[in-house]
């Protein structure tokens, strides 16, 4: 039996087209699910995996569908494999029924893992490189060093709270205290 998996990260993602596309391939039992690929608690994919039996395909329309990374996604095509369960990616023509597309699936999914590891590394340096020049990543600040003083002179009045004040600026308690604990330093 052909059975399908589609899976969106988002409420904004639609699995239409997956569905779709799973259909077109002959799957007669389509699992469904909203969450992200990283989760370990994808009870739709769980419960594909209890079903499936020997001779059995799994289908998916995308690799990442399955599973983000190498690991997991090598770990799931080897309990297919025990099972005696083969599996079919659509859009990277993936087929573990031939020896070719078992080959296929490997080396698409260390280039994957390699893209992914690529990309964390530049994203790293880009910050390091911007540090080193004096800029420093995070949210903007709320209170300019300017309101900041205004806040010091307002909380001089014994009849003026801390969270009269942060309401006055359009902040939080929190966000006040961290704004006046960086200028005492």
């Amino acid at each position: 039996m052909k059975i399908g998996y589609a899976r969106v990260s988002t409420d904004e993602q639609s699995k239409v087209a997956q569905v779709d596309a799973l259909k077109a391939a002959g799957c007669e039992r389509i699992y469904k699910e909203k969450c992200s690929g990283k989760s370990k608690l994808r009870p739709e994919l769980e419960r594909m995996i209890d079903t499936l039996r020997i001779g059995d395909v799994v289908v998916v329309q995308r690799l990442d569908r399955l599973g983000r990374s190498l690991k997991d996604l090598i770990e799931l095509l080897d309990s297919f494999k025990i099972g005696k369960v083969q599996f079919i990616s659509l859009n990277e023509n993936i087929d573990t029924t031939t020896a070719v597309g078992e080959l296929a699936f490997h080396m698409i999914g260390s280039i994957a893992q390699f893209e992914r590891r690529l990309i964390s590394e530049r994203t790293k340096a880009g910050l390091e490189a911007a540090r080193a020049r004096g800029r420093m990543g995070g949210r903007k600040q709320k209170l300019t060093p300017n309101d900041i003083k205004k806040a010091q002179a307002m909380l001089l009045d014994p009849n003026m709270t801390k969270a009269e004040v942060a309401k006055h600026f359009d902040v939080s308690r929190p966000t006040l205290n961290k704004s006046l604990e960086k200028t005492k330093n």
